[in-house]
């Protein structure tokens, strides 16, 4: 590699030592580089050189997380610098981890409304609290006069979410959607020559107040510090009260099957942490209530975009009263014109429009969401009532006729989201789409479908003609979209959209391929994107990251688009039949740089090869447990001149 001069490159390891990766900030790198030689040094750019996907003859690197990928950094000077990366774990979920009183806690254990452990009585002899597989959305921050005991360096957080747990002890009992999702802050140590992160403390948020979390997926950093989780697949309230998952839901949460009120959850919580290492959540219930994946506030605090993931989803966008408060605001859902495509080359975008559903308090909508039942707000049948007085729609993937009430359209536009944009006629025909970022430089929003079908597709059942979202075939291998924002927009009723960050088209930036299924059972061209699900975009580093969520790819990847260069690298691999979530970048905490990112469902697919299985059942606790950690580089790269 081209090599700053001897002096300089130095300074700059034992710098790097041990670091999750570089640097990067102007700041650092120039007060490392500084004199150091007789010249000032500053980061200009990186690049990726990505990682082989791993083969039947290493069955330890299909088994675990690989990191085989190489980052090259380039000076301003034009010298360069290689990290060979690596992946490390703060803990594996059903790991005892301090938690910050001299005692211990389990990473990734459920808590009843009561704070009291949820247990696994499955196997007679054997019962253990509950713990979750399936780390999710997590966030990396800094407090000003942060202080807690046992932090040697700077104290930085994480805030880390558990979607569900998969399986109860006996391996039969399926617990998808049947626990209160629990959300636990961290306190890392972060060494101050090296930027290396270790956990000190383990806060489990008491989530009692906002009535327990359902099935918490993607998540965002808000741009005033705190952790913006998510409520996917909200609970439908008309059947609700019959569906074996909420009525588990509500036992294992409340001690009664009949407790939980499917009004209180699809929303958007937010998590405050304190300088102690402790945090506070609060939902908001005025963002609509629709499958959150992960959402995205742009940079005037105010303007949200949402990740919708279900079947018949929309693009929605929250417009809130005041910057860095999202308790109050405007609700609206996108019409997608002429000219929809999933393929990248296509050369125009499909204009995007935006229909008002709505202006309410947080407030407000939670005392709607505590009185009203699903048949005070409409009317639902899911055959024809052959009545003139209701309207058929396609909505979370079936076909149904409602009749909205009297006087209830708030209620409708908050509470029964999905259903009443359908009723509206916003474009409502897309499938999973996942998680949201920004471009900020460029004004440029992207949003992953997981796949491309059913509602999707022309002339199949659950595809609405002409509401602008069809393709002619389905692509299931999925697509990230790149959506323009602008401001002066207006709504369908010519009124102005008060903010400058309104995405105004949609056009395809990146494709998946399915393919006949390969050796391994690829049904997804490995070297492409399969089933983009976490998306987050850093600035510094003009990277779009972008982790899978894909049955379609044996091992899931972590892989890194570079917007200029056009450049994709696989970055690392996730354990087989795991997915890739928990995605972070962060341009720069006290210096540094990082990667987060965690995995879920280890060895979650029928077919493995018996050695893979195995070596997953050993590394992650009989396939219970799943990591949480981030990407760093290889000690053996760093320390080259000490």
């Amino acid at each position: 590699m081209n090599s700053p001069d001897q002096a300089t490159r130095r300074n700059l390891l034992k710098l790097l030592a041990g670091a999750p990766l570089l640097p990067l900030s102007s700041a650092m790198a120039g007060a490392c580089l500084t004199g150091c030689g007789g010249s000032d040094v500053s980061f200009t750019s990186v690049a990726f050189k990505g990682m082989d996907a791993p083969t039947l003859a290493n069955p330890a690197a299909m088994a675990s997380t690989t990191a085989g990928s190489t980052m090259t950094v380039t000076f301003s000077d034009a010298s360069t610098l290689d990290f060979k990366l690596a992946y490390q774990p703060f803990f594996i979920t059903g790991d005892s981890v301090p938690d910050g009183k001299g005692g211990t806690v389990l990473a990734g254990g459920y808590w009843d409304i009561n704070n009291q452990p949820i247990i696994d009585a499955t196997v007679p002899g054997s019962e253990r609290q509950y713990f979750s597989d399936a780390p999710d959305g997590t966030s990396l921050l800094t407090l000003p006069g942060a202080a807690v005991a046992g932090v040697k360096g700077n104290t930085v957080f994480a805030v880390v979410q558990f979607e569900y747990t998969s399986w109860a002890q006996d391996g039969k009992a399926g617990m998808y959607g049947m626990l209160p999702s629990p959300v636990a802050v961290l306190t890392l140590d972060q060494d101050k020559a090296t930027g290396k992160l270790s956990l000190v403390k383990y806060h489990n948020v008491d989530t009692s107040g906002v009535h327990g979390l359902w099935i918490t997926c993607g998540a965002s950093l808000s741009p005033w510090g705190t952790h913006l989780s998510s409520e996917e697949y909200e609970p439908n309230a008309f059947t609700a009260a019959n569906e074996t998952q909420f009525k588990g839901f509500s036992k294992n949460l409340y001690g009664s099957e009949t407790a939980a009120n499917p009004y209180h959850y699809g929303h958007l919580p937010e998590v405050t942490v304190n300088a102690d290492g402790t945090g506070s959540i609060k939902k908001h219930y005025c963002l609509g209530r629709i499958s959150h994946e992960l959402v995205q506030v742009m940079p005037d605090n105010r303007t949200v975009l949402m990740g919708d993931d279900a079947t018949n989803s929309g693009y929605f966008v929250f417009v809130a009263d005041k910057a860095g408060d999202l308790s109050a605001g405007t609700l609206y859902v996108a019409k997608v014109g002429a000219g929809f495509s999933i393929d990248p080359a296509a050369t125009t975008a499909a204009p995007l429009t935006w229909i008002k559903l709505g202006s309410a308090t947080s407030e407000e909508i939670h005392n709607l969401a505590s009185t009203l039942k699903a048949t005070d707000i409409m009317a639902m049948s899911t055959t024809d009532p052959a009545d003139t007085s209701f309207t058929r729609i396609v909505a979370n993937g079936k076909v149904e006729w409602v009749k909205l009430n009297s006087g209830m359209e708030k209620a409708a536009a908050f509470l029964e989201t999905h259903r009443y944009a359908a009723l509206v006629g916003a474009s409502m025909g897309f499938t999973k789409m996942e998680g949201t970022t920004v471009n900020i430089k460029d004004k440029i929003a992207y949003s992953a479908l997981q796949n491309v079908q059913s509602a999707m597709v022309a002339g199949h059942a659950l595809n609405v003609a002409g509401n602008g979202v069809s393709v002619p075939k389905a692509l299931n291998a999925g697509a990230v979209m790149a959506l323009n924002l602008t401001g002066g927009q207006k709504d369908s009723a010519s009124n102005a959209i008060n903010s400058d960050w309104v995405p105004v088209d949609i056009k395809a930036l990146l494709a998946g391929e399915d393919i006949a299924a390969d050796a391994i059972g690829n049904t997804a061209n490995p070297n492409k994107v399969g089933n983009p699900d976490n998306l987050k975009f850093s600035e510094k580093m003009r990277t779009l990251f972008i982790g899978e969520d894909s049955g379609q790819h044996l091992n899931n990847f972590l892989w890194a688009y570079h917007v200029d260069t056009k450049q994709l690298s696989r970055l690392m691999s996730i354990p087989a039949g795991g997915e890739s979530t928990g995605l972070h970048a962060v341009d720069e905490l006290n210096g540094w740089t990082y990667i987060m990112s965690n995995f879920q469902h280890a060895g979650d697919r029928s077919g493995l090869p018996a050695d893979v299985l195995a070596a997953i059942k050993a590394n992650y606790k009989n396939k219970f447990g799943a990591a949480v950690g981030y990407l760093t580089g290889e000690l053996s790269q760093t320390k080259l001149s000490r």
